[in-house]
């Protein structure tokens, strides 16, 4: 495509794009608002990290209404975790099973690995990130920054982080013997689920999420993606991890990077406690932390996908000029 039909392309106010990649060996959905390449033009992507399981598709309506709340001046992408995606008939999982092993690429180190590597193959340098992550990926955009520390960031905001003592929390509590010493026993269900016809899914994702009021429908098909058996095998064993590694909060990189950090804990958080905002705002008396007014849920993409995303806006809209 010439440069002259990209930029025509790049104010694209319609559906997103969805491309399906191979980073570090492993199958990788990105879906993206706007210009779908991005060139020396393009100042600043937001760029979507997200929690676990880590399917792009969750994301979309907050996407979205980021996308037009900036006018549609800058591309908004997610990025799957690796391996938390459908493969396509013509691609596998992965594309060469050793080296996605040797990185462990489903693991959590190597998800904080295949998001660097994801930059540095599709993203110019000189373009300024703000990054956004939901969940885990608050913890795995913290270790970006600690890694690459090069990476031009105008600000990372952390909405419901999971950045310190996962296993403690009420919700770690359960889920850790599930998924450190249980996540087998689950493999048999989801194998005889991903035999089910797709409608059949979708129905029944639609009668489990039928105490949502509000549910946003852009949700159902992307959890029926999750029923394919590999995926949510993937997010239970990163899931494992988690539980294992994510310990201390690292203040060292907060510190470093305070400034350019946002934090938005939840009130009812069962995988973040309202005193691990306290404890966050008594370390860091100067630190940018907000507590929701707004009885939003951990996983808000369910039904509050547009409302955080406007909170988004307003909370960085001067930070770009806008």
């Amino acid at each position: 495509m010439s440069n002259t039909m990209d930029n025509m392309v790049t104010d694209n106010r319609g559906e997103p794009q969805t491309d399906l990649i191979y980073c570090c060996g492993a199958i990788t959905e990105v879906l993206k608002f706007g210009s779908c390449q991005l060139h020396s033009g393009h100042k600043v992507l937001f760029l979507i990290i997200p929690g676990n399981p880590g399917v792009v598709g969750f994301y979309k309506t907050f996407m979205q209404t980021l996308h037009s709340m900036f006018e549609y001046r800058h591309p908004v992408w997610a990025v799957s975790h690796a391996g938390h995606c459908v493969p396509p008939d013509s691609m596998d999982m992965v594309e060469d099973s050793f080296s996605a092993a040797e990185g462990d690429v489903f693991g959590l180190n190597g998800q904080i690995e295949h998001k660097l590597s994801f930059l540095r193959q599709h993203v110019p340098r000189e373009t300024s990130l703000v990054l956004v992550g939901h969940s885990i990926g608050c913890y795995i955009i913290l270790n970006m920054m600690k890694r690459n520390p090069e990476l031009k960031i105008i600000k990372a905001i952390a909405l419901f982080p999971t950045i310190e003592r996962m296993a403690q929390t009420p919700q770690g509590k359960v889920m850790t013997p599930v998924l450190c010493h249980m996540r087998y026993v689950a493999y048999l269900p989801l194998f005889l689920l991903s035999l089910l016809p797709e409608e059949l899914k979708a129905s029944l994702i639609k009668l489990v999420f039928g105490g949502i009021r509000c549910l946003d429908h852009t949700v159902v098909q992307p959890t029926v993606g999750l029923l394919s058996g590999d995926c949510a095998a993937n997010a239970m064993y990163m899931g494992g991890q988690e539980m294992r590694n994510v310990l201390e909060r690292d203040n060292i990189t907060i510190k470093k990077n305070l400034e350019k950090l946002i934090f938005y804990y939840g009130a009812t958080d069962h995988w973040c406690p309202v005193e691990y905002y306290y404890d966050i705002k008594q370390d860091f008396p100067h630190g940018n932390f907000r507590l929701c007014e707004n009885g939003f849920r951990h996983a808000f993409v369910l039904d509050a996908g547009r409302e955080v995303a406007k909170m988004v806006f307003e909370w960085i809209s001067g930070d770009l000029g806008t």
